[in-house]
């Protein structure tokens, strides 16, 4: 299965007959150097400056049959390759400690690639540069952008078509091959090159992995037995939308009855203002002591129980920073469970006009100490759910328990954030029956995230950073092995003159019924954007999305399913079901739900009427039951509560498909 060609100067590594490094004299694939990094970080955004002292290429090559030796100033870079669960395992052992590292490997011009963890602005990354950090993503996020001029300008805080709340040195190839490199270290990977990509590291990765199959189904489920898989989604979240509420428990209840009073399905209601609130110049933010407001929410576990009763669950918030001196915090420091700064004295992290703690998870005791935070102070309290917030924030001058250098363990820290949960939940016997989000991540979040949602969008609909930035985010996560994945229904972030509107909202509300779960959040800004609880026509919608949504409940459980054993995410790529149609290749703002189902969401204001690609299938517009042959763009109506949305008419799911369509119809007729 591997093969390693050596002629008079080149190099050819062969694995399953796929060309996988080509190296040359004039071109070659290996390089190492030294360089020394200058990193700035303000409130989670990180500006980071490369001096590269040396890029030395490694020329002089000897090779066996399963390793290539490279001399250099009398020093050795053994580059091993074997095979194993038929994938190819590559090692690299550097006989000097080098602190830079690039290879490159074998590209095709006409190559496509995915993944990289989330990225919203460009779903196939040929051609462009991505360096991989975890961070604020920023706001906007295209440096034309007047949003991003000011979030630059006053915040520090803009952000680039790459910047990232979820960077993963793993990406999907159009060749059918998935790779991977073992580290968690800062990296650049370069997709600019017609016939190589070049991958970056501040340290010799401790392997990487490729794996080519036949289809992409098959490769997802191969990446997946790698990465391991989530548990399944709990079966409430398919029974309506979670209300991201807040206000306290007598305000939360009367905006949960106005909702069930229009008939809109609930299945939960999101208070992430459960430990209180505190306000700032950003906005509404919460009390980071993460125990129950009293004030806020008196007998919390009993009005947990009676809305149980009514199958309506309760979640809640918490992140990995304590603030300053409250009582988690004062206990952690009292424990030594707090990251240090070079004095030896508590990090204090600066969220804006206040100062929190972190809580250290490489010390093996304060990592079991959070977790029985998590069990006592949420579980135990019959909470189903929370969004664990805030995993990308770890500043790169501050020590750790472990010793380990904290910008080799900046792009880790999420994945240790998401397994502190997981064990908590796991440990409770409650995986499939509680679940968090998470918008943070890196290599693990896969089997230690139960679900993502996409961040802090702007409310608003610029490309880059609004609404139509989720499709993108949702398939390049999902392509990697993070099958659920959701956003904050009518967007989160309100800075420099961005207002939520109505449109806005409903376009956001309509979107959602064709993801892994639906959850509204009323924002940074509540009182200055719109709200669903000040609208009955958006209240009305509401009721009928989620009737939509309750009745595709079954297509969706078998959608889970499908993650849970093969690790097929729910919003998918169109060329992973057909992948002979060169077209589907660079769709980034549709996508499949499933197999039988594609969604092209509404994305720019005022829109009535919408283009849509079908492939080679015949399609049915799930509102008007209309029957469309594949291989064409078509256009369709698409007012506000009808998006763009067809099922396949082969489906074995037609009859529940259908029955939408006639539920549909006889609705407008009465109408």
């Amino acid at each position: 299965m591997i093969e390693i060609k050596q002629q008079e100067n080149q190099l050819s590594v062969y694995f399953n007959q796929q060309l996988v490094i080509k190296h040359t004299d004039q071109q070659p694939a290996f390089f190492v150097g030294q360089g020394n990094e200058t990193i700035d970080h303000y409130r989670g955004n990180f500006e980071i400056h490369d001096d590269i002292e040396s890029k030395i290429p490694l020329i002089d090559a000897k090779c066996t049959n399963d390793q290539i030796i490279f001399s250099y100033f009398l020093n050795e870079l053994r580059v091993h390759f074997k095979e194993e669960d038929h994938r190819l395992i590559i090692t690299i052992e550097s006989s000097q400690p080098y602190n830079r590292f690039w290879i490159r490997f074998f590209a095709e011009k006409d190559e496509k690639v995915y993944g990289c963890g989330e990225q919203a602005s460009y779903f196939n990354l040929r051609h462009r540069v991505f360096p991989l950090w975890t961070s604020e993503p920023g706001v906007g996020r295209d440096k034309k952008s007047l949003t991003t001029f000011y979030a630059d300008l006053y915040d520090k805080a803009g952000g680039d078509y790459y910047t990232t709340y979820y960077p993963e040195p793993t990406f999907v190839s159009s060749r059918k091959y998935w790779l991977h490199a073992d580290t968690y270290a800062y990296s650049v990977f370069n997709f600019k090159n017609d016939d190589y990509h070049e991958l970056f590291f501040w340290e010799v990765p401790s392997q990487i992995i490729i794996a080519y199959q036949e289809n992409f189904l098959d490769l997802i489920e191969n990446l997946t037995d790698y990465t391991k898989r989530p548990p399944k989604l709990p079966e409430f979240l398919h029974n309506g939308m979670i209300l991201g509420v807040q206000g306290g428990m007598k305000q939360v209840l009367n905006y949960l009855d106005q909702a069930l009073n229009h008939g809109v399905l609930v299945s939960g209601l999101w208070c992430q203002d459960w430990a209180g609130v505190n306000y700032t110049s950003f906005g509404k933010r919460l009390y980071w002591n993460w125990t129950v407001s009293h004030e806020l929410y008196p007998n919390l576990k009993q009005e947990i129980k009676k809305l149980s009763d009514k199958n309506i669950a309760f979640l809640t918030y918490i992140c990995p920073f304590l603030l300053e001196n409250e009582s988690l915090f004062n206990s952690a420091k009292e424990q030594g469970y707090l990251v240090l700064n070079k004095n030896h004295q508590v990090y204090k992290e600066d969220f804006g006009e206040f100062y929190c703690g972190i809580v250290d998870l490489t010390n093996p005791k304060a990592f079991h100490w959070y977790k029985e935070v998590i069990k006592t102070n949420i579980i135990d309290l019959g909470i189903k759910g929370w969004m664990a917030d805030f995993g990308e924030y770890l500043p790169v001058d501050c020590v750790l328990h472990n010793g380990k250098d904290a910008k080799l363990m900046h792009n880790e820290w999420p994945v240790l954030w998401a397994k502190c949960n997981y064990e908590a939940v796991k440990e409770t016997d409650n995986l499939g029956k509680i679940f968090y989000f998470m918008r943070a991540g890196g290599h693990g979040s896969q089997r230690y995230a139960t679900s993502l949602w996409a961040g802090d969008q702007s409310v608003n609909w610029e490309l880059h950073d609004g609404i139509a930035s989720v499709i993108p985010s949702a398939l390049s996560t999902g392509i990697i092995g993070n099958p659920y994945t959701h956003s904050d229904i009518g967007g989160y972030t309100s800075l420099h003159g961005n207002i939520r509107t109505k449109e806005l909202f409903d376009r956001w509300l309509e979107m959602n019924v064709f993801t892994s779960y639906m959850r509204t959040h009323e924002g940074n800004r509540p009182l200055q954007n719109f709200q669903f609880y000040n609208d009955k026509d958006t209240l009305s919608l509401m009721a009928r999305m989620t009737h939509v949504r309750f009745d595709l409940k079954p297509y969706i459980m078998h959608l889970v399913d499908e993650a849970y054993a093969f690790g097929y995410p729910l919003q998918r790529a169109l060329f992973m079901h057909y992948p002979n149609d060169a077209k589907t290749y660079d769709l980034q703002y549709e996508y499949l739900f499933g197999k039988d189902m594609l969604i092209k969401p509404v994305v720019y204001p005022g829109q009535t009427h919408q283009e849509v690609y079908l492939p080679d299938d015949i399609w049915v517009h799930l509102w008007t039951g209309k029957h469309f042959e594949g291989n064409q763009t078509v256009k369709v109506s698409c007012p506000v509560g009808y998006p763009p949305v067809f099922y396949r008419a082969l489906s074995e799911h037609k009859k529940l498909f259908e029955n939408i369509t006639h539920k549909n119809l006889m609705q407008e007729e009465n109408v």
